[in-house]
């Protein structure tokens, strides 16, 4: 199964543990999406 996010807009919530949200953000670069909004948090 693929997911298609052409077009699509994007909010990015990292983890500061785990998968930073520049990261994923990175990951998402080139697919055709927007990242509109980006963080990494830390949830306790």
């Amino acid at each position: 199964m693929t997911l298609d996010f052409k077009n699509k807009k994007v909010l990015v919530i990292g983890d500061r543990d785990g998968i930073p949200g520049q990261a994923i953000e990175a990951c998402i670069e080139g697919t055709g999406s927007e990242v509109i909004f980006s963080s990494t948090e830390c949830f306790v």
